[in-house]
């Protein structure tokens, strides 16, 4: 009987939209990643070097109608995730009170990488780089984490050789929905020109982003969301770091696009064996890449005119994009029509873009495995 009341349940759930399914099913998430994931960790004064104008505006002119230290004109994927799950947006780590984060909170830094920041240090590759990597904020949740009785275990190893998750962790980490959001691209546009392999920098980053999910999983985390990254040959900045010849069928740099590709295969690959050593958990990949290109080659049916030109910027011309005079400093300004632009500013989207990318996500067909599987999972659990 208790089988076929769950199988009668799960087929109600299935019918059921997926946006009704998602409200209510988390009351709480932990976000971490860069400035595409960051709600307000960096501030105009602490932010990466070429886009160190967050705080002012016209960031947060759609919908906020003031800066709120998001990387966008409005609204990130992330709160878009909030929304659809009937929570508030998630509170900055940096700014953020004990009242504030009942349902969560948010440890993203712009301008972050998944290696350590003495790793760049050490080969004079930092420009653009803030020093809070991942394993800043994996200490940031722990201090949270403990805040609340959990005191985390640091540990790496496969499950059969670590510790069971203490009662505590498993309380604050079993029914929240870890959000990590992507991480990386910061890594390889600081090593452009340098003499550190790509290839390092991808199994340095990518192996950090899976160390750092071990850790979680260890404690007790069992419904995660991994994003790879996205094609970062067709932001508006990297047309200005190359040559007009380096370009992909998409119009996009294609060394750029090539890079994100292998990174992602070889984290799609990692994400793979986690799940076979952590059966009971969903891990999900968000492929942002993807998704991206959807809408970069669906323009219209997307009410996209421009696909690469950044909306604010200084320069005017094909990219509207000045490296000395990113969006928010005095001699930059913002297009009239943000909808109409993928690119926000050179490196990020518009609220319009992360709206779509957040509905692939939840909704459509850009989740391996889809959304719905975290939400079952999550259901069958209670």
């Amino acid at each position: 009987m208790a089988s076929f009341t769950l199988i009668l349940l799960l087929s109600t759930f299935s019918l059921l939209p997926l946006s009704l399914s998602l409200a209510h099913s988390f009351t709480k998430i932990y976000s971490f990643g860069d400035s595409f994931t960051d709600t307000g960790n960096t501030r105009t004064s602490t932010g990466p070097t070429a886009f160190n104008y967050v705080s002012n505006p016209p960031y947060g002119v759609t919908f906020f109608h003031h800066p709120t230290n998001r990387y966008s004109d409005g609204r990130i994927v992330l709160d878009f995730l909030a929304e659809s799950l009937s929570l508030p947006f998630l509170p900055p780590y940096r700014n953020s009170s004990a009242a504030d984060q009942t349902h969560g909170v948010n440890f993203a830094v712009g301008g972050g990488c998944a290696i350590r920041y003495g790793f760049f240090v050490k080969h004079n590759v930092s420009f653009n780089l803030v020093p809070q990597s991942l394993q800043t904020q994996l200490v940031w949740f722990a201090k949270i984490a403990v805040a609340k009785g959990c005191k985390l275990q640091l540990d790496r190893r496969s499950p059969a050789a670590a510790p069971p998750p203490s009662k505590e962790c498993a309380a604050v980490l079993g029914d929240a929905l870890i959000w990590m959001g992507e991480i990386g691209a910061n890594d390889y546009t600081s090593s452009l020109g340098s003499s550190v392999p790509i290839k390092t920098i991808q199994t340095l980053a990518v192996n950090s982003v899976v160390g750092f999910l071990q850790v979680l999983l260890n404690n007790g985390a069992k419904y995660i969301v991994v994003q790879g990254l996205p094609p970062t040959g067709c932001a508006t900045y990297t047309f200005a770091l190359s040559s007009p010849e380096d370009r992909d069928a998409d119009g996009c740099v294609a060394s750029s696009n090539r890079i994100a590709l292998g990174h992602n295969a070889a984290l799609k690959a990692r994400l793979g064996s986690l799940r076979k050593q952590y059966p009971e958990a969903a891990i999900l990949y968000a492929d942002y890449y993807n998704a991206h290109l959807t809408v970069l080659r669906n323009p219209r049916k997307y009410g996209i005119v421009e696909r690469y030109k950044a909306c604010c910027g200084f320069g005017g011309g094909e990219f509207n994009f000045d490296i000395f005079n990113t969006c928010g400093t005095g001699l930059s300004a913002a297009c009239a029509n943000p909808s109409e632009y993928i690119n926000w500013d050179g490196a990020h989207f518009t609220e319009a873009v992360n709206k779509v990318l957040a509905n692939s996500f939840f909704n459509g067909t850009y989740c391996d495995p889809p959304f719905s599987y975290l939400l079952s999972k999550k259901l069958r659990s209670g």
